[in-house]
């Protein structure tokens, strides 16, 4: 029976790895393989995705467009005809409710109600947006809509981002020093 100290690769798997540049005696002396002279006997060269010889590369010539804004918010959408099928009259219709019923998959940053559908029950629905036609919905059927604050996004005006703020600091630092 084997144990794992008798456990060896079969033979010719394993080879010893090619010293290149090691002399004549060596087969891969002088110029180790790479031909005589030229740009791809230099070292430092042509290591890198997307080289193409010093032509213009593909992902330099395709024109750039578009524009990602990091204040954007992505809301989760809910009409209100999908509110009156799956809430009895005088329910609180907020996020985890609306998880809960399976209508929802993620709450994202918020939730905005639609006025697609029709509403016959007086609901009570706390969401961050509702558009005018989803709000007259509401109350005309007897029900009510809190919206819930949301956060801020603080955007900062000229002369008060992070360079500025140091600025700032660095100033007060320098009087507080002159006044001691």
């Amino acid at each position: 029976m084997f144990s794992l100290s008798q456990l060896k690769a079969p033979k010719g798997s394993t080879r010893t790895k090619k010293r290149i540049g090691r002399g004549q005696g060596s087969g891969w002396g002088k110029t180790a393989g790479r031909g005589g002279k030229g740009q791809k006997a230099r070292t430092g060269n042509m290591h890198f995705n997307g080289f193409e010889g010093g032509q213009m590369p593909l992902q330099r010539r395709m024109p750039k467009y578009g524009f990602k804004n990091f204040f954007r918010r992505d809301y989760a959408v809910i009409n209100v005809g999908d509110l009156d099928a799956h809430f009895e009259v005088g329910a609180v219709v907020d996020a985890k409710s609306l998880k809960d019923a399976g209508l929802m998959k993620d709450s994202k940053d918020g939730l905005k109600v639609l006025g697609a559908g029709e509403l016959k029950k007086a609901l009570t629905i706390k969401a961050h947006k509702v558009s005018v036609t989803a709000k007259a919905a509401i109350e005309k059927a007897g029900g009510k809509v809190e919206l819930i604050a949301e956060k801020q996004l603080k955007i900062p005006a000229r002369g008060e981002g992070v360079r500025a703020r140091i600025a700032k600091e660095r100033a007060a630092r320098r009087a507080a020093k002159k006044k001691a």
